[in-house]
């Protein structure tokens, strides 16, 4: 049984409508393989950290700002699944033992753990770098708004390239250029790339824009970019 980490972005878990729509594609994932999901924060995490930016907070205190509303957005995201423990979990250890004594259901559905932002400085791609490397996971999937790494921000650079593949040192050097705060928009971040890196996971970036995708990559058909070595 193969082991699958999704990375979530939060822009898939604005309204019921994005939740379950998402959800279907997690769920039929879930009959597919063993799986954790990582819940992210989107514009609801970036306009509460905006809002305590204004108010005087620094990086640290938007960062946990930014977790609050990650693990608000996992306990939406457990609503809508067939088969998930009923709390977002809160530490990798917690999550790996949870995980490692998951059982399929009566529908066939293996019980999904589901996380949101652990602690100040990662962002959720790294929180699903670090849980996907604790747990030797085959695969990891982030789930973002667009369809895989660019040279440059495909939506204010339309004719930036796009990599069908990367080496996560490759990887590594590319988003090591980007600027990283909380709230961040890069499609992954340094410390989710140096995570990779050093483990070795196969990882696709995929657009969650049409929740088939993450079955698609799953299956090992060509859809964003894909990290390995």
């Amino acid at each position: 049984m193969r082991k699958v980490v999704v990375s979530l972005g939060g822009a898939f878990l604005k309204d019921a409508e994005s939740i379950r729509g998402v959800a279907n594609a997690l769920n039929e994932l879930s009959r597919l393989s063993k799986l954790c999901v990582v819940a992210g924060g989107g514009e609801r995490a970036r306009e509460c950290i905006e809002i305590a930016r204004e108010l005087g907070a620094n990086d640290a205190i938007c960062d946990y700002i930014g977790i609050a509303i990650t693990r608000i957005n996992a306990k939406l995201l457990i609503l809508a699944l067939k088969n998930a423990y009923p709390e977002p979990f809160q530490d990798y250890r917690d999550a790996a033992q949870a995980f490692y004594a998951s059982k399929r259901d009566e529908n066939g559905f293996w019980k999904v753990v589901v996380m949101g932002g652990v602690s100040p400085g990662h962002t959720t791609d790294a929180v699903a770098a670090i849980l996907a490397e604790y747990l030797n996971a085959d695969l990891l999937l982030n789930v973002t708004t667009v369809d895989g790494v660019y040279e440059e921000d495909p939506k204010t650079h339309p004719n930036a390239r796009k990599y069908e593949r990367l080496t996560p040192s490759e990887l590594t050097a590319l988003v090591m250029r980007k600027e990283m705060k909380a709230g961040s928009r890069i499609v992954i971040d340094p410390v989710a790339a140096k995570i990779i890196e050093r483990s070795g996971i196969k990882t696709v970036i995929v657009n969650g824009k049409n929740p088939e995708n993450i079955l698609k990559a799953f299956k090992g058909e060509h859809v964003g970019t894909l990290i390995a070595p």
